[in-house]
């Protein structure tokens, strides 16, 4: 069904009644329910609301990728409601009239552009297959500002950083002129100055284009910054939606309000539990289980567990180490090009840096600067070109895989083994250690059930896989899985930054809460400023390669007083 309807200026997008319910295993979710909504032309609407509230789904039914009814994995997708872009009114669940559509009059931005440009093709080629020639090609590589646009022409998405390629997505979006730009989550994995530029490029393009634009994001402080209204979804409903400083700062959902007071500022009260987690005590997969409010309350205020709450001994104290970590003028390059033209960039230069026992540490820094290579040399996964690297009272040389180190990654799902029950990879990480072998089969299920406790996670899900489970609750099995035994360091990168707000704090919460309970020392990298001065004592700033200042958490606003610092610390969105 395809109508072409002409008002004098008809809506960039207009939805009515979309209804979208996925089955599988004979089990159906009402993923969008009964919603309706229009953007204007030229208007920015944000899109907000925790993982599984329908946002994405929508962001799909709005492109007509929905109207195969066989969806992944066997299951089906039912959808009603019609979709009308920029005049043309489709039906989201057949493919009739997409095609001249999609891709034309509504174009995407996705999180990661890896996964929608072609890695065998330059990125000249690719645009131009989009502009019809160089020269458009070179103005909208100059039009999103891309310094030194022939040479990124010739060259292939994977020598491109995250922010060069999201500006490649956004000219190849743009330059079909759409009546309607699909943001989903673009700046997500982008650090905080380069995330400012790629947010001041959308804005300035879709006021000249006269685009709408529909941002899906779970970062308020984003939605704030670009957005002309906010429509906040729960449970496939849309439960509020107005200006953004009117939705923002006088809510009137209580479920708005809570993701408000979820999202995290550099005036975050940081010794206390952070945001509102909802009380809940549930073993459904689809949902993220908080402790209970209250009871967080009541152990943060405590600070400190008796170790014999989690059945396990108090280590021993004689001989401990001063330090859980201490890097000694480590330096570290990596080759670059090939075909007879090969070279070494250097990306670290002589970096000091230590960790007291106990104490937590954030490295922060923009893309490239270094802080993930200073993680991979302390985890034993790289080999420093020169300098020490001790942890605890051993030294390693990057082949020994960094003994006592367990490292929690951003994207849990690609770091649990996927065939294997949650089960059998707590008790894998547990028969691993010497603690661990030295129990019996009863022993080491009753450590593993204690190790769900610990991350609040039911017995329920000791039979599952980790594709059943939601992405906090993947992250909880991780974090579970690295202190079933407490390693002597913790290392953790950028674990919070693809979760919506509430699933983030409850995460900070939970690792805040086993830190000081175990004693973990810990290495916590992030872009994510106002994340990292929740987390840590002491945040460490490091820029290209080099150690730039080390400030107490406490006083990270007034501390830092390096140009670089005092940047990142303003391209921070409140």
């Amino acid at each position: 069904m395809t109508t072409t309807t002409t008002p004098a200026t008809p809506p960039a997008l207009s939805v009515a009644g979309l209804t979208v319910r996925y089955t599988a295993r004979g089990e159906g979710t009402t993923a969008v329910d009964d919603v309706g909504l229009d953007i204007a032309p030229g208007q920015c609407l944000a899109l907000v609301g925790e993982s599984g509230s329908g946002k994405s789904t929508i962001g799909l039914a709005v492109q007509g990728l929905l109207t195969d009814p066989q969806g992944r994995g066997g299951g089906r997708v039912e959808t009603r409601g019609t979709v009308t872009v920029g005049g043309t009114r489709l039906d989201p669940s057949v493919e009739t009239g997409w095609r001249g559509v999609r891709g034309h009059r509504v174009t995407t931005v996705f999180q990661d552009p890896m996964s929608s440009l072609d890695p065998t093709m330059t990125i000249g080629r690719l645009l131009g297959l989009v502009t019809g020639s160089a020269a458009e090609t070179r103005r909208w590589l100059d039009q999103v500002e891309i310094r030194e646009p022939a040479t990124v022409a010739r060259s292939y998405p994977h020598q491109l950083s995250g922010g060069m390629r999201q500006r490649v997505m956004i000219a190849l979006a743009l330059a079909r002129r759409p009546a309607l730009l699909v943001a989903d989550e673009p700046t997500t994995a982008l650090d905080v100055s380069v995330q400012a530029q790629i947010l001041k490029l959308l804005t300035r393009e879709r006021e000249q284009l006269g685009c709408g634009v529909l941002f899906i994001t779970h970062d308020l402080g984003v939605a704030r910054a670009v957005c002309d209204e906010v429509a906040v979804m729960r449970s496939g409903r849309i439960v509020e939606r107005g200006p953004t400083a009117q939705v923002l700062e006088r809510p009137t959902a209580d479920y708005t309000a809570r993701l408000v007071a979820s999202r995290l500022t550099l005036d975050t009260d940081r010794h206390r539990p952070v945001g509102l987690p909802e009380p809940t005590v549930v073993a459904s997969m689809g949902e993220a289980l908080d402790l209970e409010h209250a009871e967080l309350e009541r152990r943060w205020a405590r600070k400190a567990l008796r170790w014999d709450d989690f059945g396990t001994s108090r280590p021993r104290t004689v001989n401990a180490p001063v330090y859980a970590l201490e890097l000694a003028r480590v330096s570290k390059s990596f080759a670059t090009g090939g075909f007879g033209r090969r070279t070494r960039k250097a990306v670290l230069h002589d970096v000091d840096l230590r960790i007291a026992a106990g104490e937590s540490v954030a490295l922060v820094g923009e893309s490239g600067s270094g802080k993930s290579t200073i993680l991979r040399i302390a985890a034993g996964l790289e080999k420093a070109d020169r300098g020490d690297v001790v942890v605890g009272h051993r030294s390693h040389d990057g082949n020994s895989g960094g003994e006592g180190v367990q490292v929690i990654f951003q994207d849990a799902g690609s770091s649990l083994t996927p065939w294997l029950s949650v089960r059998s990879l707590l008790l894998e990480r547990l028969g691993n250690t010497a603690t661990g072998k030295a129990l019996d089969a009863r022993q080491r299920e009753e450590h593993v059930r204690l190790a769900l406790e610990r991350v609040a996670l039911p017995a329920s899900v000791l039979d599952v896989k980790p594709a059943e489970l939601s992405g906090g609750q993947r992250q909880r099995v991780a974090i579970a899985r690295a202190v079933v035994v407490p390693p002597a360091l913790l290392l953790c990168d950028e674990p919070t930054s693809a979760l919506d707000v509430s699933v983030a704090c409850s995460v900070l919460n939970l690792l805040n809460l086993l830190r000081h309970d175990l004693g973990l020392p810990m290495l916590f990298v992030t872009h994510d400023l106002a994340a990292a001065r929740v987390i840590a004592d002491r945040v460490v700033v490091i820029s290209q390669g080099r150690i730039v200042e080390s400030v107490p958490s406490d006083d990270l606003g007034t501390a830092i007083t390096s140009d670089y610092g005092r940047r990142l610390l303003d391209a921070v969105l409140n």
